[in-house]
């Protein structure tokens, strides 16, 4: 049975940039997480990319783009960006700042310009799925279109889970 999802901001973003992607439904289980995600499209987890609103000391908004199966070490992220300290955005922040749900935020066609982070690792698997602006669906995309469309910055601040 294929299930039909509607565009997103976050599908309309990549038509318009021209990156080609493959839209990836599943059933969003609430706190699945992206093991749930991975479980259900039968795909490695640390090939699920989640997109983590953060903030800087200054309440500046920031995206990081991580590993399904790893965690942020805001201490080493705030090192390398320059920052004292960096933490998660409440989900109601985070939600003001990208325009999407917690659970279905992407990092293309965010509601307000935010500087993007990724992991560097993320860079050298040959595919990644990543939220596209729903909860409940993943884009499959090349991860260099991170870098090339939206000016990712590679960071390395993965803890294991």
């Amino acid at each position: 049975m294929s299930r039909h999802v509607s565009e997103t901001p976050a599908t309309t973003w990549l038509d318009r940039h021209g990156v080609a992607f493959t839209g990836h439904p599943y059933d969003y289980v609430e706190h699945g997480g992206t093991g749930e995600s991975a479980r259900q499209l039968g795909v490695d987890e640390h090939a699920v990319v989640k997109t983590l609103v953060m903030q800087d000391d200054k309440a500046r908004p920031l995206i990081v783009l991580m590993h399904g199966d790893r965690k942020v070490s805001t201490k080493n992220l705030a090192r390398q960006i320059g920052a004292k300290a960096v933490e998660p955005c409440k989900p109601e922040v985070a939600q003001r700042h990208s325009g999407y749900l917690v659970g279905g935020t992407s990092p293309f066609g965010l509601r307000k310009v935010m500087t993007v982070y990724v992991e560097d690792s993320v860079l050298e698997l040959p595919r990644i799925w990543i939220n596209g602006g729903r909860r409940g669906f993943l884009v499959g995309i090349e991860p260099r279109v991170l870098v090339e469309t939206l000016g990712a910055k590679p960071v390395h601040c993965a803890l294991a889970e």
